[in-house]
């Protein structure tokens, strides 16, 4: 989740903060407001938030591309995004209308049917600027806006068919938090809502919530209870570590889903910081959980949290899918997600924001759970494998988990969910006390000495695996031997399902009911940012963004020396669109 080429900041003497958009004077047609109603129910032919729905599916109703023919998939255009850096953003789509965030604060919007370039806005890093992981993960649209976070802790909205800035807003604060923006933005009933980065700089998470049509701030919830608050009594009240809430992690660095029957966000929070559990003593609130919020003044209703005192870096960033499963032959209004920490979780919501534990499984080899608690889901710990300030321990999966951000997806049609995994992977590390320096990095470990260990003859690390969320079984896994799966998986409703991330640059189509591979196609770059699809006058395309980097890059670098694996990955942002030929 967060970039490790951790030794220093990078440090940008650049251009002050100033935005800049090329436009074309030629634009295709209308542009649709994109209106709440839109979002609740998005149409199939479009690609209206990252991950396509607010149930946080990433799967597409379009069903042209078929197993039988998806091998017949040909580029029908590409375009270079001019940056390096890991792209993470996926490609969204409103008609004819496609926008693309990439790294250092740029937003392209193209043609979509023909990749023409409409418009470009870059707003420059100010001088001195530095951040842990430079990526963006997507924009969001509404009205005739799009909005971005950039990484230098601001909002912007934008004229979709322009790119011209409309207003800007302050989320965070760069110099003095060391806090930065990673996120895509999620728009709830004409609120944008966002938060920062930064926990291995000590940053307190929150997110914050800002009328779409003004960029004022309407509201703030914090990932971390203040004294008094519900919660807080799980974090120390007293002695040398009284103050641990003040910079304790739980940031949130990826957009929630939102149940917009029951007016309810779900909001995944942070790992802790300091790493070391034993610099922050007791359970630990919120952090690694889930939240349940209601939009309109941002109150927390209800959480889940995975594990308690997180010692290994796993957090929770990634908002469960919003998916009903069968049990005991009656429908439960539910929560899917398969956890960094290598457990599929089933979770149950209602209408008034509680979430329960209804049970969990290892997807990933874990040897730091003992058990978990049959009514509450909570972890008892193998404690030789957790962490502390001067001990050294082990732990499997490593700080990637079994699945870092990227995104799992789910098939209402067949049931099943998707989860793109890596296993097979440890980290050593022994906890120091570091000083809070803003600017600097603060997790109470030294970087240079994480160790990642994967297996020497191990059979596999990455791949995707398939499960059926009511027999609770899994029906299939696919792997990878010599690297891992840093990339998104997109379902569709023809039987597909698109995936990147290896390091071998291959963007791939399996098929969903076996796993068997159909397609493949080599980029020029690693993909690891989520796959989209669309449509245009009656065909089916499927857009990816190839650029591979931030964490992927340094494991691969890691490899490289302890496994002979390739150096490095070529970097590079490119937005590729496939279809099938006209005579398909």
């Amino acid at each position: 989740m967060k970039t490790l080429t951790y030794g220093a900041l990078l440090a940008l003497a650049m251009i002050p903060s100033v935005c800049a958009a090329q436009s074309s004077p030629d634009l295709p047609g209308d542009y649709k407001p994109v209106t709440g109603e839109r979002l609740a129910n998005p149409e199939p032919e479009n690609w209206l938030m990252t991950k396509g729905n607010y149930k946080g599916w990433s799967h597409s109703e379009l069903d042209q591309i078929k197993p039988d023919n998806v091998s017949k998939l040909k580029p029908v255009w590409s375009a270079a995004t001019g940056m390096t850096h890991g792209h993470e953003a996926p490609a969204i789509v409103n008609g004819r209308y496609m926008f693309v965030a990439t790294p250092e604060n740029q937003v392209l919007a193209f043609d979509s049917k023909t990749g023409r370039l409409l418009w470009r806005h870059k707003r420059e890093l100010p001088e001195g600027f530095g951040a842990l992981h430079m990526t963006n993960r997507g924009v969001a649209l509404w009205d005739d806006k799009v909005y971005v976070a950039t990484i230098d802790c601001m909002l912007e909205s934008l004229d979709a068919k322009t790119g011209k800035l409309i207003w800007e807003s302050q989320v965070c604060d760069w110099q003095n938090d060391s806090a930065y923006i990673t996120s895509a933005p999620l728009i709830v009933k004409g609120k944008v809502i966002v938060g920062p980065s930064g926990g291995e700089t000590s940053v307190r998470g929150y997110i914050s919530a800002f009328d779409a049509e003004t960029g004022k701030k309407e509201w703030t919830v914090y990932g971390i209870p203040e004294p008094g608050e519900p919660g807080s009594d799980s974090w120390p009240q007293e002695g040398e570590w009284k103050d641990a809430w003040k910079n304790g992690g739980g940031t949130m660095w990826m957009p929630g889903n939102y149940d917009a029957d029951n007016d309810i966000i779900y909001w995944g929070v942070g790992n802790g910081a300091p790493w070391p559990g034993d610099q922050r003593p007791g359970k630990n609130l919120y952090l690694d959980s889930v939240l349940s919020i209601q939009p309109e003044e941002g109150k927390i209703l209800g959480h889940f949290q995975y594990l308690w005192n997180d010692s290994w870096d796993w957090d929770a960033v990634n908002a469960p899918s919003l998916v009903n499963f069968e049990q005991d032959g009656k429908t439960v209004p539910g929560l899917v997600t398969a956890a960094r920490n290598g457990y599929l979780y089933w979770l149950e919501r209602n209408d008034k924001g509680d979430i329960t534990y209804d049970g969990a499984v290892p997807y990933v080899k874990n040897n730091v759970f003992k058990e978990l608690d049959p009514k509450t889901g909570q972890p008892s710990y193998n404690m030789e494998n957790k962490p502390g300030t001067g001990k050294t321990a082990t732990y499997c999966p490593s700080l990637w988990g079994g699945k870092d951000w990227f995104y799992q997806s789910y098939d209402p049609k067949n049931k099943m969910l998707y989860i793109p995994f890596n296993d097979n992977h440890c980290m050593t590390w022994t906890g120091v006390v570091q000083p809070i320096i803003p600017g600097q990095w603060s997790a109470g470990v030294d970087v240079d000495k994480l160790e990642l260990k994967v297996e020497k003859d191990a059979p596999f690390i990455g791949g995707i695996q398939a499960w059926n969320i009511n027999d609770r079984k899994r029906m299939w896994r696919t792997t990878y031997k010599d690297t891992f799966n840093f990339g998104s998986v997109l379902t569709t409703a023809g039987g597909v399902l698109f995936a990147g991330g290896t390091n071998d640059r291959k963007f791939r189509a399996y098929d969903e009911k076996t796993g068997d591979l159909l397609w493949e196609f080599p980029m020029p770059s690693g993909v690891i940012s989520p796959p989209s699809s669309f449509e245009i006058d009656g065909k089916q395309y499927i857009a990816v963004v190839a650029g591979f980097g931030v964490d992927a890059q340094w494991i691969q670098n890691k490899m490289h020396n302890q496994l002979g694996w390739e150096a490095e990955v070529p970097e590079g942002g490119s937005v590729w669109v496939f279809a099938l030929p006209d005579d398909k």
